[in-house]
């Protein structure tokens, strides 16, 4: 799909860290912010953060900031916080579940009211108060909510068919954590979490940092050498 949201990518995806230590920021009580102070909680340059922020037509004053509580506003009307967002999951597997039964989707507006999957065993048991439908019953329920959020969490090879059916519902907006890549028609947008390659980025860095601490080719030792050496 061929989005253009009027800012970059990589620039969206950082603006919940923005707000993340906004929110810190106000509960500790500030009132004013630097990007400067941002970039060095965030590990990002300061001039970055200032280029994103542009994009909300938010401009700190030189030498004092950013006010804390005029530009938490903003990024809460930009990424729709503030908007109530209803979602169902299709998959109630382990993954499935622990999505359904996360409450730190509520900080975002996110309420996940439905689960759905196709395995008779698991239908009519509820998730932390959610219940779980067939897939029978799925467009009825998309219908009826107006939901325009599905959550995908099923295995590989049943993502493309559970993205046909949340598709068919009337449902624009995916979230993706089936490894493997979803066809969608124009108009539909999907977001990949993949946790596999996050994975295999994780092991490289492991690999990576048991390279320079000397304990590749120490089987047989115990790693000791490796492990003092951090």
């Amino acid at each position: 799909m061929d989005d253009k949201p009027g800012i970059p990518r990589p620039s969206l995806s950082r603006l919940p860290l923005y707000y993340r230590f906004l929110v810190r920021a106000s509960e500790a009580g500030r009132s004013v912010v630097s990007s400067e102070e941002m970039g060095q909680a965030l590990r990002l340059p300061a001039a970055q953060i200032r280029k994103d922020l542009s994009y909300l037509r938010e401009f700190g004053r030189p030498g004092v900031g950013y006010p804390v509580s005029d530009l938490l506003a903003s990024l809460e009307e930009f990424l729709g916080l503030a908007n109530d967002k209803e979602a169902i999951v299709v998959g109630a597997g382990r993954l499935g579940q622990a999505l359904a039964s996360y409450p730190g989707f509520a900080a975002y507006g996110l309420r996940i009211v439905a689960l759905f999957d196709c395995d008779p065993a698991k239908v009519g048991l509820e998730v932390a108060g959610r219940t779980i439908f067939p897939m029978t019953k799925l467009a009825d329920l998309v219908g009826r909510l107006h939901i325009q959020m599905g959550v995908i969490t099923v295995p590989a090879q049943a993502a493309q068919a559970a993205a046909d059916a949340v598709v068919a519902a009337g449902i624009t907006v995916i979230w993706n954590f089936a490894p493997v890549q979803l066809t969608v028609p124009e108009g539909v947008w999907v977001e990949n979490e993949d946790l596999a390659s996050r994975l295999a980025t994780l092991s490289y860095r492991i690999v990576r940092r048991g390279r320079r601490t000397g304990t590749e080719g120490t089987e047989g030792t115990g790693g000791t050498e490796g492990a003092h050496a951090s």
